[in-house]
C-alpha cells in the first residue's frame, strides 16, 4: 500500500497577497500539516505561481523546502513554463511509480488561455506512455477539470475537449483514476468505473468553501484508491 498527497493552485506571487489572500501564509499552513503525514510523494497539479515570475517560484521553493518526500509537479495556466523549469526542473515529470501504480501527467495548458485543451501531439504522447506502461494500475493527472463541476465554477474554463481524453481512456482499463486542480474545489465524480477527483486550492476555493485543503490518496495493491480531503482553517 502506498500513498501520495496532491496540492494545487498555490498562486504564490512576488507579493504575499493575491486577490486579497495571503497565499504564502496559506501554503505554509498546508506544508506544516503535510509534514505530519506519512506519505510517499507530493504531487502539485498546476498554478504554483500566480504571475509566473522567477521570484515567485523561488519563494515557493523556500516554502516547500521542509517537505521530506519526493515532489512531482505539472504546470497550470498561470505558470510560466520556462521559469517553472528553471527552478523546478527536477520535479517536472511524465510518469512516476508508487508500488503497483503509475502516475502519468498530461499537459492541458494553452498559451494565453484559461481553459485547457489536449492537442493531438499530447494525446499521442499519452497513448505512447500508456502503451509502454507495465504497471498494474494507472492514474492520470492534468490541470484542468474533465467533467462539469456542478458548482459556481464556470465549466467553460475547464478542458475544452474531454471527450477525446475519454476515448483514449476507454482503450486502457488499467486507468483507475483521473485527478486535477484548476477549479479550486474538492469533488469526486464517476464515469463508469473511472474515478474522477478534483483537488482543492491551498489559496482559497471558488465554491463558497472558506477553508483551504489538500487531497491524500491511498493506493491499494488490488487497484482500489481511497481519497481523503484534509481541510484547514
Amino acid at each position: 500500500m502506498n500513498s501520495f498527497i496532491q496540492i494545487s493552485d498555490c498562486h504564490i506571487d512576488d507579493n504575499e497577497y493575491v486577490m486579497g489572500v495571503n497565499t504564502q501564509q496559506q501554503l505554509k499552513k498546508v506544508v506544516k500539516k503535510i509534514n505530519t503525514v506519512n506519505t510517499d510523494a507530493l504531487l502539485i497539479s498546476g498554478d504554483l505561481s500566480h504571475s509566473g515570475t522567477i521570484k515567485s517560484y523561488q519563494t515557493l521553493q523556500q516554502i516547500l523546502a521542509s517537505i521530506k518526500t519526493n515532489t512531482f509537479i505539472i504546470a497550470g495556466n498561470h505558470d510560466d513554463k520556462n521559469n517553472l523549469n528553471a527552478v523546478f526542473s527536477d520535479c517536472l515529470f511524465n510518469r512516476f511509480s508508487l508500488g503497483e501504480w503509475e502516475i502519468i501527467s498530461i499537459d492541458s495548458v494553452q498559451a494565453n488561455k484559461t481553459s485547457g485543451y489536449l492537442t493531438a501531439h499530447e494525446l499521442n504522447k499519452l497513448n505512447i506512455l500508456l502503451e509502454q506502461s507495465s504497471a498494474k494500475y494507472q492514474l492520470l493527472v492534468l490541470h484542468h477539470p474533465i467533467v462539469g463541476m456542478m458548482s459556481s465554477w464556470d465549466d467553460a474554463l475547464s478542458l475544452e475537449n474531454p471527450e477525446e481524453l475519454f476515448l483514449l481512456i476507454d482503450k486502457y482499463p488499467k486507468i483507475q483514476t483521473v485527478v486535477f486542480g484548476h477549479a479550486h474545489q474538492a469533488g469526486e465524480f464517476k464515469k463508469g468505473n473511472l474515478k474522477i477527483i478534483s483537488c482543492p486550492s491551498t489559496a482559497g476555493q471558488f465554491n463558497h468553501e472558506t477553508r483551504i485543503g489538500f487531497n491524500h490518496y491511498t493506493l491499494h495493491k488490488n487497484g482500489q484508491l481511497d481519497c481523503y480531503t484534509q481541510w484547514l482553517k
